[in-house]
């Protein structure tokens, strides 16, 4: 029997090219997950989001010929944690202090996670935000 005050848990992993094609599925796919949790309303919306420019990030800034992105989504503890690993280790993620036409994406993914970061792999990076099951 599912209390109305459960949290949901799981965990999401997906591989995607790393096109825009790509980038547009790996939200549509989060969406879907997220639903299958049983988040909905504004968390759900900020973790879509979030995916979307992390994604988009991975697709512009990530990309390596002949290599796709990696999507990875954990739901528990009042919050899910959306990860997006690329191969370009070398390019770190870095807000623009003042965007013209670019470089939102960073500046609302601070805004609707509680944390967000960058951390090394052995090819690549992934850029990660914990992003609250909560409206704030």
């Amino acid at each position: 029997m599912k209390s109305e005050t459960a949290t949901p848990t799981g965990e999401f992993i997906l591989r995607l090219s790393a096109t825009r094609r790509g980038a547009r599925l790996a939200r549509l796919l989060a969406v879907q997950q997220l639903h299958d949790w049983g988040v909905t309303g504004a968390p759900a919306d900020s973790a879509a989001l979030v995916v979307a420019e992390l994604a988009n990030n991975a697709v512009q800034h990530g990309w390596v010929p002949g290599r796709d992105f990696e999507v990875r989504m954990e739901c528990g503890g009042g919050h899910v944690r959306v990860e997006l690993s690329d191969a370009r280790g070398e390019r770190r993620p870095v807000p623009a202090p003042e965007p013209d036409e670019g470089g939102y994406g960073l500046l609302l993914v601070a805004a609707l996670a509680t944390a967000w970061g960058v951390k090394g792999r052995s090819v690549g990076k992934t850029v990660w935000a914990t992003v609250p099951l909560t409206d704030r």
